[in-house]
């Protein structure tokens, strides 16, 4: 079942760590919040959403770096401010784009597309892969159409897929897959993957027909793609990504990813990538099962990612599902919020 606007928001607020002073306006005072840091952005972000809820029809980083908060009330522009944000006035609320993304659950489920909210545009962006028929784009855009400018659709020239392929990494089910996060909970170690990968095994090794290092704990896809396997190899792995030149990212927290935020992404096959998140609470039409709540970036993936790390610095955002291909270093990778997973599973980065 499709996860609402509001859901995100209320799972961002139950999943915050830690605090965020927010501060008070002098009553008129209408000065510039200044730029957070970037390690401050998701914090932030967390403390507005948790603040506003439905007030605020999603919230995205500008090119200067800060966090601008759509609104539909002057009284929630001013709570924005006092929290240190940007306000910006928009016509659509989170109950009209929820809506919209109602009837194309209802009326364009069509295999091959993908949508989410683009806080930037106000807007439902919709993705249609080249595998969506002349006859079923053209209900794609009548449906579109009867939602008085709620949503716009695109074409992409490749095709949604799962991204798992044979060879290096993690190997389960004669499949390669990616891990993307170390996590704990207590002093027992587990990984976590895409559950997508995880259904096809309960036994997973780091070398093709290598000993067992770990066994599935828990799986779900679709609808979400996120699984846990626990390391039985007595070993206790470190809490970081590999960058695949001699080097490692440590990670301390988890996030969910803001539109606009820069990320990496690390995968068995493409190695590093970059990217930029542009829309979230997707739902995406696989051939075997919609996802919901992911989010969309235009990092570059391929066969083999699935399962790997989507991150911002020491931050952990998401676990890697998919994507429509890459041209150059234009991609499509689309993640799942890893916060979801740590949740389901009760386990925490380290």
């Amino acid at each position: 079942m499709r996860r609402t606007t509001c859901a995100r928001l209320v799972l961002s607020t139950l999943l915050v760590t830690g605090s965020l002073a927010l501060g008070v306006s002098p009553a008129g005072a209408r000065s510039e919040p200044p730029t957070p840091s970037p390690a401050q952005v998701n914090a932030l972000d967390a403390a507005v959403q948790r603040q506003l809820g439905d007030d605020s029809a999603g919230t995205y980083v500008d090119k200067s770096g800060r966090l601008i908060v759509t609104v539909t009330s002057d009284a929630a522009a001013e709570r924005v401010r006092a929290a240190g944000a940007t306000p910006e006035r928009v016509r659509r609320g989170a109950a009209r784009l929820d809506a919209a993304m109602d009837a194309l659950e209802a009326r364009a489920k069509i295999t091959g597309t993908s949508w989410g909210v683009d806080p930037r545009t106000n807007q439902i962006a919709v993705q249609a892969d080249r595998s969506v028929s002349a006859r079923d784009l053209a209900r794609l855009r009548r449906v579109a159409d009867s939602l008085d400018g709620a949503v716009r659709v695109s074409r992409v020239p490749g095709t949604f897929r799962r991204e798992v392929a044979g060879g290096d990494a993690i190997y389960g089910g004669g499949s390669r897959c990616s891990a993307a996060f170390n996590v704990a909970k207590g002093s027992t170690r587990y990984f976590v993957t895409a559950g997508h990968c995880t259904n096809l095994s309960a036994n997973w090794a780091a070398a093709s027909g290598g000993a067992a290092i770990g066994v599935r704990e828990g799986t779900s896809f679709p609808t979400n793609d996120y699984g846990l396997v626990r390391y039985t190899n007595g070993s206790s792995p470190a809490g970081n990504v590999n960058l695949y030149n001699g080097s490692y990212q440590e990670i301390s927290s988890a996030a969910d990813a803001v539109v606009g935020q820069s990320l990496r992404k690390s995968g068995s096959t493409t190695k590093v990538t970059s990217g930029t998140v542009t829309a979230v609470n997707v739902t995406v039409n696989y051939g075997d099962g919609p996802v919901y709540g992911m989010v969309r970036t235009t990092a570059c993936s391929a066969g083999g990612d699935s399962g790997g790390a989507h991150f911002a610095g020491t931050v952990a955002l998401g676990i890697h599902s998919g994507s429509s291909g890459c041209t150059g270093t234009n991609g499509s990778a689309i993640h799942q919020p890893v916060r979801e997973a740590l949740a389901a599973y009760g386990v925490s980065v380290y």
